[in-house]
């Protein structure tokens, strides 16, 4: 059972920057892809950004140019910086990663979740 451990949520003004880490229990091997979903309240959660074990990386339209998503296999640990932040930004964020081996097995993991709030 891998645990993830995420930091780095907090109030932030408009315009301002975060920065948020999922930390992992283990080190993955094969291929796998990390994730950040966030949820506001009453919503789905919905997909950010992604990033996969061969570094390719993707964005929801709302965060390109503002968020990136990066990871330190070594570590077993993935950061997203979050720049020009907007109160929209304002939701729980989640650290994911799914796991694939031999198929059909996927593993996926969740994180607890960080509150990130942008408001003056």
């Amino acid at each position: 059972q891998v645990q993830l451990v995420e930091s780095g949520g907090g109030l932030v003004q408009p315009g301002g920057s975060l920065r948020l880490s999922c930390t992992a229990s283990e080190v993955f091997g094969g291929r796998y892809v990390w994730a950040w979903f966030r949820q506001v309240s009453g919503n789905d959660r919905e997909p950010v950004a992604a990033i996969s074990s061969n570094g390719e990386a993707g964005y929801e339209d709302s965060v390109k140019g503002r968020f990136t998503i990066s990871m330190d296999n070594a570590k077993s640990t993935m950061t997203l910086e979050m720049d020009s932040l907007m109160p929209e930004d304002t939701a729980v964020y989640f650290c994911n990663v799914k796991i694939f081996r031999t198929a059909p097995t996927m593993l996926e993991y969740w994180g607890q979740g960080t509150q990130v709030i942008v408001s003056s």
